[in-house]
Formats: structure tokens, sequence, C-alpha cells
């Protein structure tokens, strides 16, 4: 055991330690929030990365990001890598400076996805690829002046897709079909994002922290030191909130609310149906019986038992 990895180690256990070791982690967005879960997981023992951006750090973001003075000019995965290989030199770190849309092929040697990036098209455009590789994928908020923040691990065909949960969780959001047949999510903002001002950097990293926690419960999912969450999504206030309607909460405290997955989502349903439709014809790459027992469709699928010659 050496003196990096000691305090850790009688954390979870050497054998935990391990398997955070060898899980591998994609990160989307290295700005305030993911650079400081990204930062956060290497300092955990996870040492296997992908970290994707196509910002450059400026003057102005060092007061809400990991990153300082010395990186203004750098790209924002450059800037954190570096950051990660100074606390933790064991890291293997896949780099990769552009928009996620060039770099989709990062999703298919992942554990998890971290998706830290402000463009709500994009979290969507997210979602549905997530969906077809069936990656598990975390995601964070903090509210309008950092008045609080919520966070959800969403698994595919398991619980509600990111599409189903926005729904549920943000104002203004209705998935509908164009007059051409695409999915329109509409938009939050002119420029696609949450209209709202950023928080203070304890706001971001209070939220975060909680993030890189459940993202590493979520790592060690199977050993001993799992814990069942309450429910997919929690709910952390800053101020006094009403995060439940008329029953106002109190600051700094939270709650744990299940949000559940829309039978007829225009993005995982369809989703669903085409995997099911495919699992029937045998073919290959089609949803998995565990992916539909999850979704809870079983009951509603009937299998026509073929006629006997007898």
């Amino acid at each position: 055991m050496s003196d990096t990895w000691e305090r850790v180690e009688r954390l979870i256990g050497s054998e935990n330690l391990n398997i955070l070791s060898e899980k591998k982690v994609g990160i989307v967005g290295l700005g305030s929030g993911g650079g400081y879960v990204a930062l956060s997981l290497a300092m955990s023992g996870v040492h296997n990365f992908v970290l994707v951006d196509n910002d450059d750090i400026e003057a102005g973001n060092v007061t809400r990001h990991v990153a300082d003075l010395r990186y203004v000019g750098m790209n924002k995965a450059v800037a954190v890598a570096d950051l990660m290989k100074h606390r933790n030199p064991d890291v293997n770190i896949d780099v990769r400076e552009g928009l996620i849309e060039e770099h989709w092929d990062i999703l298919d040697d992942i554990d998890i996805l971290v998706v830290a990036v402000d463009n709500e098209q994009v979290k969507y455009a997210i979602n549905e690829k997530c969906l077809e590789t069936r990656l598990s994928a975390s995601y964070a908020g903090v509210y309008e002046r950092g008045e609080g923040g919520d966070h959800v691990i969403i698994k595919p065909f398991d619980g509600p897709c990111y599409a189903c949960w926005a729904e549920a969780t943000r104002e203004g959001i209705k998935v509908s079909m164009n007059p051409s047949g695409e999915l329109d999510y509409g938009m939050i903002g002119e420029a696609g994002t949450l209209d709202a001002e950023p928080g203070l950097w304890v706001n971001v990293t209070k939220v975060a922290g909680i993030q890189t926690d459940l993202i590493i419960n979520e790592l060690l999912r199977g050993t001993n030191v799992h814990e069942e969450m309450p429910a997919n999504t929690i709910i952390v206030t800053n101020n006094y909130m009403d995060i439940i309607e008329g029953e106002e909460s109190d600051p700094h405290t939270g709650i744990w609310i299940e949000i559940q997955r829309d039978p007829d989502c225009l993005v995982c349903g369809e989703r669903l149906k085409q995997g099911v439709s495919m699992l029937v014809q045998e073919d290959e790459g089609s949803i998995s019986l565990d992916d539909l027992a999850a979704s809870d469709l079983m009951a509603d699928i009937v299998f026509e038992e073929e006629e006997s010659d007898d």
C-alpha cells in the first residue's frame, strides 16, 4: 500500500480500490462542475478517463474552476488533465479537444459518462447515444443564482431516460414530433441552455461533490461498500426553496424523489419498441431481456406460442 492511497484504502478496502483503479470514466464538459468531478474522481482512486471539451480557459473562469491563471488560453480538457496528473500520477487520460459530436467513439469502452455541458440540445443527443449503447450517464445541474441543484444517474431502460427526466424536472421542456417526423425538444433560452445566473464556486462544488460521491457509489455497485440510494434523483438547497409545491425546504437540506420512466416517451419509448421488434426478430443489437424486464413492459408483451404439429 503506497502512502498516496493509504487513507482511501483504509476507507473502502484494497479490493474496492483496485476496482476503482480499473474503471474508466468519460467526462463531457470540463467547466466548473465537470472539472471538479474529474479532479475529485482522480483523487478518489479512479485511474482511467476520457475528457472531452472544445472550450479554452478564460481569465473570467478561474473564480469558478479548478484551473487557475496559469491555464488561461489552454483547452479546458487539457488543463484539467494536467491538474489530475499532479494529484494522481497513475491516471491514464485520453484528451479529446472538440465537441462530443466529433467523438462518439468514447462511449464504446467506458463504464459511465459524466454529462457536464450546459447546452440542453447536446444533452438530448447524448441521451439518445447512451440509449443506443446501453451506457449509464450522470447529469447534474445548479439552479439559478446557485439556490440549489440536482443530480440523477440515467440507466437506459431502467427508469427514465434524460428526456423523461427533464420533462418532469425542468420547466418549459416538452418533447414533441415536428411535421418532418423528427424529435423536437424545444429550446431553453435562445442559446439552448438553462437560463440562469451562475452561482458561486461553493454552490457548484456542493452539487459536484454529491455527484462525484454518487458516481463512485455506482462504480462500486456489487461490492460491500455500495449503498442503494432512496430514489434516482436528489435535489439539494442552498436557500429556502419550494422543491415540492407548497412545502418550503430549509437551506442546506436535500430531498430524494423518484422520477418515473414515461412509457409514452418519444425517445426511450420508441427505442424500446424498436428493440423489442429486433428482439422478436432475433436481430443482433436488439434490446436485451434484462433491459426489457427493467423497463416494466414485460407484463404488456405477449409472446405467442408456436402451434404444435400434434
